[in-house]
């Protein structure tokens, strides 16, 4: 049965190569879609496919791409595939986007979540030419159902020429009720305080309104979010874990926390979600979440009575938690919110809710400064997300990691870091497997002994001591001592030898 309820929109709907063919090169095209949830799932891949055949007929064809955040093959990887993107932004997680970014084939814009929907209002990244949007349905009054993700959707589809709707029937019927989609921001001079005051308020409205004269393509789709399997929890992971909950308690018995603690965000991955599986076995309870996306360690936190609302932009589940969500979207819809990620990620949310951050990193140095999205200072990975968002505002900001990296060969924690993504002035709070340094109130020099005596690798520790003592030599003492010429030598000396350990 068809979910496309409104007479007047259900006259537009036709095939996705049809739809795909209105998109024509050079456009900027906002797609749905935030880690691997709410994405188009047919229009991107039959554009795809028609770009293909352009570059075969010796035509160029390529396009701006705007989404939420990373999505999935269908999308980021088939027209990554067919070199079909010129630009890309604001996240990205796909291998083969990847790897074209790398190559220069495609130019890429690494901007805060936050900041985006406010930049495409703006004007100041060019004119928005097409929307492609998931929905759950659409109502007969003609408004919109979101599906697993709102992200950057509701600017999208305000600000867009023309606008493309994939109806998708196997998002669930019952996920509506679940969003709150917020239609108060503003530009300045004009914006106003947004006012949401615990995790689970509501200030928006359940759909999205949309033009219909600017539809111009409804496409009827009944295909699964691509979602990936989270590693089981290690031993790092669970080490990790383990001083992340001790942090917590302490801070509780020293009145620093409130016993149920404050709104929790965490970052995407395997040791940001042990870590959330961690609190299944903690002593806290009444806990609340203020974040990006919920996780599988979530949803048990939900399902064990542990936690009462998870307030969120997307889903970031494994395949068996996204069909558990959809069979009891109706049951999880009262305790989970979906917002805009302008809402999601907003520093004035954060700040004001008194948000508890942890996030993933490739490396920290030994002053605490953190790179979260780049391999030996040149080769992107994903992106920074939200992860600056959440860290500059959070109560308390903690990133975490494993201490070593290709089987022990690469240190996480190094002189200089090589790219820098979040300063040490954002960063209260490193952890690894090995232990866990609270650097509130610490000089530079107390924080480098602090995070090579708790954090490093015993392997590396006597590295970094020597580096350190020879960079308060060569400094003079001076505040936060670095020799620049040995500095890097540590990423060099892997480039060139393929581990960090000296021969």
């Amino acid at each position: 049965m068809s979910r496309v309820l409104n007479p007047a929109l259900r006259q537009k709907i036709t095939t996705a190569e049809q739809a795909a063919s209105l998109i024509r090169p050079g456009m900027n095209v906002g797609m749905s879609g935030f880690t691997g949830s709410g994405y188009p799932k047919s229009v991107p891949q039959a554009l795809a496919a028609q770009i293909k055949a352009a570059h075969e007929r010796g035509e160029p064809f390529m396009i701006g791409l705007w989404t939420g955040a990373s999505t999935a093959p269908e999308l980021d990887g088939s027209l990554a595939e067919v070199d079909g993107v010129s630009f890309r932004t604001p996240y990205q997680s796909d291998p083969i986007m990847r790897r074209k970014i790398n190559e220069g084939i495609t130019e890429y814009d690494d901007i805060h979540l936050s900041h985006l929907a406010p930049m495409v209002w703006a004007g100041s990244m060019g004119r928005l030419d097409v929307a492609v949007i998931e929905v759950t349905a659409i109502k007969p009054d003609g408004t919109l159902v979101p599906s697993s993700s709102v992200g950057n959707n509701k600017t999208y589809l305000d600000l867009a020429d023309k606008v493309i709707l994939e109806v998708n029937s196997w998002q669930s019927a019952d996920l509506e009720g679940m969003h709150d989609v917020y239609y108060g921001t503003r530009l300045p001079p004009d914006r106003m305080p947004v006012l949401l005051t615990h995790a689970g308020d509501r200030i928006g409205v359940r759909n999205y309104r949309v033009d219909p004269d600017r539809v111009v393509a409804v496409v009827e789709t009944d295909a699964p979010d691509r979602n990936t399997p989270f590693k089981p929890v290690d031993d790092a992971s669970r080490a990790i874990a383990e001083f992340y909950l001790d942090f917590l308690t302490n801070e509780v018995q020293h009145g620093r926390l409130p016993g149920d603690l404050l709104p929790l965000q965490s970052g995407v991955g395997n040791v940001a979600n042990a870590v959330l599986t961690g609190l299944l076995d903690g002593p806290f309870d009444y806990l609340t979440s203020y974040t990006e996306v919920i996780q599988d360690g979530m949803v048990d936190l939900i399902d064990a009575g542990k936690m009462t609302v998870a307030s969120a932009t997307a889903f970031s589940l494994s395949p068996d938690y996204a069909a558990k969500m959809n069979n009891q979207a109706r049951h999880y819809r009262d305790k989970i919110v979906l917002r805009p990620q302008e809402i999601s990620n907003h520093p004035e949310m954060i700040r004001r809710l008194g948000v508890i951050a942890c996030n993933g990193m490739i490396e920290a140095d030994i002053y605490g400064n953190v790179n979260s999205t780049h391999i030996m200072g040149s080769k992107l990975q994903n992106g920074i997300g939200g992860s600056a968002d959440f860290a500059r505002n959070a109560y308390i900001s903690a990133f975490v990691t494993p201490s070593t990296a290709k089987g022990g060969s690469i240190s996480a924690i190094v002189p200089m870091v090589s790219h820098h993504d979040h300063t040490e002035h954002d960063v209260q709070v490193l952890i690894t497997e090995q232990g866990l340094a609270d650097l509130r109130g610490k000089s530079p020099k107390q924080r480098a002994k602090m995070i090579i005596d708790k954090c490093a690798h015993p392997d590396y520790r006597p590295m970094l001591t020597e580096y350190y003592e020879h960079a308060l030599k060569t400094a003079n003492g001076l505040h936060t001592p670095h020799d620049l010429r040995q500095s890097l030598s540590w990423h060099i000396r892997f480039l060139e030898t393929g581990t960090m350990k000296p021969s």
